[in-house]
Formats: C-alpha cells, sequence, structure tokens
C-alpha cells in the first residue's frame, strides 16, 4: 500500500497513481487529524471523495507517530496527551477518539489505537505495553460505529519476546477480528531480529484472515515476511527515494545523479512498463534529478512505487503456480 500520510501520495495524483496498479492506500489519522482535521474530510464526503481515489483506503490509529513524539507526549492508561508539533497545543488522544477521527474519515479499514515501544525497551516495558494494546482494542471495538462498513484490525505488539507475541497473538485471535497487523517492528530493531519477529508472529494469525505487517516494504523484507504469510505491507520508502533522487530497478537502488546516466539514452527500466520506463531515458532523468526539478522526483516516485507493487505482483503469481520458493530463493536466504 502506498503510502498517503496527508491524504496524497507524495508528488502523484490519483490517476497516475492508478497506473502504477496500486490497489489501496495508506493515510494517517494523527496528521489528518491535526490537517485539516477530520470534520473538514466528512463535510468533503469522506476520505475517497476528499483526495479523489476510488479505491479502497486505510488508517493508521496514530499510535506510531505519538510512538515518535516521546519528547512531547504522556503516556497514561485513559490515552496519551502530547503537544502538537505544529502549533504546540496539548493533544489528547485515546482509543476512544482515535476510532471516532477514523470513523469520520470514512476509510474501508481501519486501525486499533496502540502502544508502540521502542525496539531496545525492557521485558518489562514491553509486557506493559502489549498488555495496554490490548485493554485499548477492548475499547476501540466498543467505540467504532460502523462495523458495516468499515473492518477494524487488531494490532500484536510484544516487541523482540517471542512469548509475549505469543500471548498477544492468542488473546487477539479470541476476538474474532476482520484482519490482523503485526506492530512495534522496524522501530529500532536489528534487522535479523525483525525476520525472526515476523517468521514467528505471521504464522500464528489466522490464516483466512488478512494478514499486515506495518511500515515494511524493501524486496527482502517483503519477500520473507510473504513467506511467513504476511499479506499486506506499507512503507513510505518508493516515494522518499524518489524525492532523493533514487531508483528501485531489479531489486537494486540507482543514484540517478551518477555520472554514468548522463550519456545513458536507455529506458530507466526496459521490462518496466510504467510511464517513466516507457517515456523517458536514464539521461533525462538524471538531468532532471541534477537539476532539481520536480518532475524527475515526480517520474522516480511513480516508477518506485510501480516497480515494488509488480515485485510483489510476481510474487503472488508465483505463489500461485507453486514457483515462489525457487524462483524467489535470493531473498528468501
Amino acid at each position: 500500500m502506498p503510502v498517503g500520510t496527508l491524504a496524497t501520495v507524495k508528488g502523484l495524483t490519483p490517476a497516475q497513481l492508478e497506473t502504477t496498479g496500486a490497489q489501496m492506500i495508506l493515510a494517517n489519522t494523527y496528521h489528518l487529524h491535526l490537517q485539516p482535521g477530520e470534520s473538514i474530510i466528512q463535510q468533503a464526503g469522506g476520505l475517497h471523495r476528499f483526495m479523489g481515489w476510488n479505491g479502497p483506503v486505510l488508517t493508521d490509529s496514530g499510535g506510531f507517530q505519538v510512538f515518535s513524539l516521546s519528547a512531547l507526549r504522556k503516556i497514561k492508561e485513559f490515552g496519551v496527551t502530547f503537544r502538537s508539533p505544529r502549533d504546540g497545543r496539548i493533544i489528547e488522544l485515546t482509543p476512544e477518539r482515535s476510532i471516532q477521527i477514523q470513523n469520520a474519515l470514512g476509510a474501508d479499514v481501519i486501525m486499533a489505537f496502540d502502544e508502540c515501544p521502542p525496539g531496545d525497551a525492557d521485558y518489562a516495558t514491553v509486557a506493559a505495553a502489549t498488555e495496554r494494546t490490548y485493554r485499548w482494542l477492548e475499547r476501540c471495538i466498543t467505540a467504532h460505529q460502523r462495523p458495516d462498513t468499515q473492518a477494524l484490525f487488531g494490532i500484536v505488539q510484544g516487541g523482540t519476546y517471542p512469548e509475549l507475541r505469543q500471548k498477544a497473538v492468542n488473546a487477539l485471535k479470541e476476538l474474532n477480528l476482520p484482519g490482523y497487523a503485526i506492530g512495534g517492528v522496524s522501530v529500532g530493531e536489528d534487522p535479523a531480529l525483525v525476520r525472526e519477529i515476523v517468521q514467528f508472529t505471521a504464522p500464528l494469525l489466522p490464516f483466512e484472515k488478512p494478514r499486515y505487517l506495518m511500515g515494511v516494504g524493501t524486496y527482502k523484507e517483503m519477500a520473507m515476511a510473504i513467506a511467513s504469510g504476511i499479506d499486506l505491507f506499507d512503507c513510505v520508502i518508493p516515494t522518499r527515494f524518489g524525492r532523493h533522487g533514487t531508483a528501485l530497478v531489479k531489486g537494486e537502488r540507482w543514484n540517478l545523479k551518477n555520472a554514468p546516466f548522463r550519456e545513458d539514452f536507455t529506458p530507466l527500466d526496459d521490462s518496466c512498463a510504467c510511464y517513466t520506463c516507457q517515456t523517458f531515458t536514464r539521461a533525462y532523468l538524471n538531468h532532471l534529478i541534477r537539476s532539481r526539478e520536480m518532475l524527475g522526483y515526480i517520474l522516480l516516485s511513480l516508477h518506485n512505487i510501480a516497480e515494488l507493487i509488480r515485485f510483489t505482483q510476481q510474487i503472488r503469481e508465483a505463489i500461485l503456480s507453486d514457483r515462489f520458493v525457487t524462483e524467489f530463493a535470493h531473498w528468501l536466504s
């Protein structure tokens, strides 16, 4: 799922996004609450109409963003208070408030409000956060006013401790939610530990329900996670890389500023069907990036999203044809 934090995937129109093969995008409750405010989006007819996107939308709960404001927030049982980085005002975010905001935004999938402990937190801290996440989930379920039109996903916390992950999964499964997410990864842990967490946790989740790995989206991470049973991903990498002049090409990262591209008049990737690759040369993209032209960042973002979606589609096709293990072995080692 391309990330459209503020009801926009940075640099791309919805029409451009459709050409990449994107089917579902992610927006953020916390950021949209601060600007423009959920009431304005609700008055506009909901998130889909507000941003002109006809496909499914998932909204994060704001829990991870609150985690990232560690110097500005206080966590208590009722919820979180934090100082807005925009204007300094004090904001209170509770499980009930997060769900109220997401109900107003009108996304198709909404996430439970959770506590995301840092990757290096000790066992007692992670255990307390995991237990509080479950209590908050129960409050989210009670507060949810649109269960017929919005699927509420629960989030499995537990840090790097398998027994806490197991306990969290067991508790969440009893609630029979529409889908489940693995949270609390990519928050400071060693990549090898992240893989261990995913490989341990994903198979424990119900096979018949969507399984979502939050905040992960590189080639290797996705291939490894899919092998464990993950279905959904979101990541800012494709557009962030694009805004820094970096292209994702056949599993590699290319810096389009580099001199060898200045006189290279071939497509960025001759096997890619995206608008960028079908229309422009590496030399032209090099020129745009060196000139700091906005078009260069847009074209690379467009290609990068198309590339990662194509990668996951190829994995899907390989799974259905029983070729995944052999064709993607180099990503799974």
